[in-house]
C-alpha cells in the first residue's frame, strides 16, 4: 500500500511539473528541446535547452538578467536565484564551446566558449546555436535569459 500512495504522489508531483512550466515554454517546445534566447549588449544569442529536470528548472526560472563573469579563461558564469535539481544527472560530462551547463557542487550557471575536458558535476542545459556568438570580452556583462516568445 505504501508503495502504491509513494507512486502516486510522484506521478502526481511529475504532473504538477509540467503543469506548472510557464505558459510561454509550452509554445517554445520542440520535440525534446526548448527553445532559449539569451540578450547582451544588443546581441540576440539564440540556444536550445534539453528537457532534462535541471533544464525545465531553468526555464522556470526565466525571464532573468545575470552578470556572466569569465572564469578560467573558457567559461562565463553566473549565480543563480536557486539551485538546480541534478539528482539523477551523470556524474559529470566534458563541456564543449557552446555548452549550457550548471556546476552542481556550487549550483552556478557557465556558459563556455572554449572546450573544456571532463569535470565532476557539470551538468549540461543546452546548447548555443551559435556559440561563436558567445562574447568573451568584457570579462563581466550582464544578459537577459528569456524563453524564445516570452
Amino acid at each position: 500500500m505504501r508503495l502504491l500512495t509513494t507512486m502516486a504522489i510522484s506521478h502526481l508531483l511529475l504532473s504538477w511539473l509540467f503543469i506548472a512550466l510557464p505558459a510561454s515554454a509550452s509554445t517554445t517546445l520542440q520535440g525534446d528541446t526548448m527553445k532559449l534566447h539569451i540578450i547582451t549588449n544588443n546581441q540576440l544569442i539564440t540556444a536550445t535547452l534539453n528537457t532534462t529536470p535541471a533544464a525545465q528548472a531553468f526555464a522556470k526560472l526565466l525571464p532573468l538578467t545575470l552578470t556572466l563573469k569569465d572564469y578560467a579563461g573558457e567559461e562565463k558564469i553566473s549565480d543563480l536565484p536557486v539551485r538546480l535539481p541534478t539528482d539523477g544527472s551523470p556524474a559529470g560530462t566534458a563541456a564543449h564551446k557552446g555548452d549550457i551547463m550548471v556546476y552542481a557542487p556550487w549550483g552556478n550557471l557557465a556558459l563556455f566558449y572554449k572546450n573544456h575536458g571532463y569535470a565532476a558535476g557539470l551538468v549540461k542545459l543546452g546548447q548555443l546555436d551559435n556559440p561563436d556568438e558567445l562574447p568573451a570580452k568584457p570579462a563581466s556583462y550582464t544578459a537577459r535569459f528569456e524563453l524564445a516568445g516570452e
